[in-house]
């Protein structure tokens, strides 16, 4: 009896555990910079927290110069939230739709489509009309270092599997 209450256990906390990596929260690698995707009240936000610069450049000095508003030309990058009109939770196809992604690179926004991949990756999509544009974002582990300055490396990393 004992050890069949230890399986279910164990049954029950690896299925915890995939639950839980089937989640687009967390950091994420994209073009250049982090992602930070969390919950903002009943929906899902996602705020630049670094961007990838040369050496002896402050990322929190890189500006939103693209922007297509001249007020907001001159806000960092950083702190900044690109994901907006999400729901929480992922739909039965691993995907969130309905929200709207901000491009700094070209400084608009874009109606959006977020896909959970089976491999961990996260499909980003962007869309005018029925024209669709995207790029797949990788999860990172982060970890706080006793300085406060954050170490990140990819989950998934594909040299491991080589």
């Amino acid at each position: 009896m004992v050890r069949v209450k230890f399986l279910l256990i164990l049954f029950c906390f690896t299925q915890y555990l995939e639950a839980a990596e089937e989640t687009v929260l967390g950091f994420w690698f994209a073009s250049d910079s982090i992602i930070e995707i969390k919950h903002c009240g009943d929906s899902i936000c996602g705020e630049i927290v670094h961007i990838i610069v040369e050496e002896g450049v402050d990322p929190k000095t890189i500006l939103d110069e693209n922007n297509t508003d001249d007020d907001l030309k001159s806000r960092a990058l950083v702190g900044l939230n690109i994901l907006t009109g999400f729901k929480k939770d992922l739909d039965s196809k691993n995907e969130l739709k309905g929200g709207k992604i901000y491009d700094p690179r070209i400084g608009k926004t874009f109606k959006a489509k977020l896909k959970l991949l089976d491999h961990g990756n996260i499909k980003v999509e962007g869309c005018i009309l029925f024209i669709c544009d995207g790029e797949e974002w990788q999860p990172l582990l982060v970890s706080i270092n006793s300085d406060g300055t954050r170490n990140a490396t990819l989950k998934n990393d594909p040299k491991e599997s080589e």
